[in-house]
């Protein structure tokens, strides 16, 4: 399939080439911001912004409920939507030059890794986790700060109120605990150190959860966009308007419930797992810190109470343990094996029979 079809597919319908001084504005303003968020990537911002000058970039039509930049890795090429001011395009054009500078190809040009996601010959691993960890580097990038936002009736923290908000935040809460220079680390060059220290983290079953939920939510919410531009193409009315309306409820609900499992997923499969290392008061402390804090990362809805229940629950958890440690009280019982307690039966009845002689 062609390049023009691949983007025809995609609903993308070239109009012109982006004038040259605008494409050296966009890379000048971005590489230096970049060098700026992330100091420990030691990037060049000469260098960069080369790099970024030498991207083909278009303005084209792009339908309604997408991003207003699209970067597209068959060609390596940006197209940017109609009709965005230039000072607004810096938004997302930061996020596809991201995409750039962490696209690993083979000898063949084909993609086979892009950050965090995995591309093989019959499926992709991880997109929705990079795509939310590629626009919380985006989001330092520019400097935005958090707000909270409503989305499927759920209200929650992120950096990035208009750009994948809720992978945002499900990726934020997974770097409140694997460290944020670890996630932009792998994010910016393509390693396995984020994924190998989540595994740690939550084990890999858990991980494995989380970032197939993710994907779950990416592709539900691209069905939503699609349906709500469904609506306005084909100026729907009556009960076909009617239907496509059910059908958008029933998808927002989904990622609803899937975003809260998701974010139940990740709490429970840290702490439980950190709760059987605590032998300190001081490792106590720690982890009490931790899970308190933790509520600032959050997703909360209307009648969801899971994190506080646990909260409640592991706090109790948390008092009994500190006891424990303090009046020296074993924290793990110890069974004794058959041998030990055939032994033990063994000396007390030789005894006993030694002092009735």
């Amino acid at each position: 399939m062609s390049i023009e079809a691949d983007l025809k597919k995609d609903g993308i319908e070239v109009i012109s080439r982006l004038d040259t001084l605008s494409v050296n504005s966009l890379a000048k303003n971005v590489s230096e911001k970049i060098c700026k968020a992330f100091p420990r990537a030691h990037f060049s911002s000469h260098h960069l912004f080369i790099e970024l000058c030498r991207l083909p970039m278009y303005i084209a039509h792009i339908p309604e409920g997408f991003s207003e930049a699209s970067y597209f890795y068959k060609n390596s090429s940006i197209y940017f939507k109609q009709g965005v001011p230039l000072e607004e395009l810096e938004k997302s054009a930061t996020h596809e030059f991201i995409h750039f500078i962490q696209e690993v190809k083979d000898s063949k040009n084909n993609l086979i890794r892009l950050g965090l996601c995995e591309f093989s010959e019959f499926k992709t691993y991880g997109m929705a986790l990079n795509e939310g960890a590629v626009q919380l580097a985006a989001s330092k990038v520019l400097g935005q700060t958090q707000d909270i936002v409503k989305y499927y009736d759920i209200s929650l923290p992120t950096n990035s109120p208009t750009y994948y908000p809720m992978l945002c935040n499900l990726v934020g809460q997974l770097a409140y605990f694997t460290g944020e220079d670890c996630l932009f680390d792998s994010t910016l060059f393509s390693t396995d150190d984020f994924k190998k220290q989540s595994i740690e983290l939550f084990g890999r079953k858990n991980f494995l959860k989380i970032q197939d939920n993710l994907d779950t939510i990416l592709n539900t919410e691209e069905k939503i966009v699609s349906l709500n531009q469904k609506l306005v193409d084909d100026n729907c009315e009556g009960m076909k308007a009617q239907k496509i309306a059910n059908k958008i409820a029933k998808y927002k609900l989904a990622i609803k419930t899937l975003f809260l499992e998701t974010q139940n997923c990740i709490f429970t499969s840290y702490f439980d797992k950190e709760y059987h290392s605590l032998l300190t008061t001081g490792a106590i402390e720690v982890y009490r810190a931790k899970l308190y804090n933790y509520k600032n990362y959050i997703g909360i809805a209307e009648g969801y109470s899971d994190f506080n229940q646990y909260y409640i629950d592991k706090m109790a958890k948390l008092e009994e343990r500190y006891e424990a440690i303090l009046n020296n009280t074993a924290l793990v019982v110890v069974k004794e094996s058959k041998l030990v307690h055939f032994l033990k039966a063994f000396r007390k009845l030789f005894y006993t029979e030694k002092e009735e002689i």
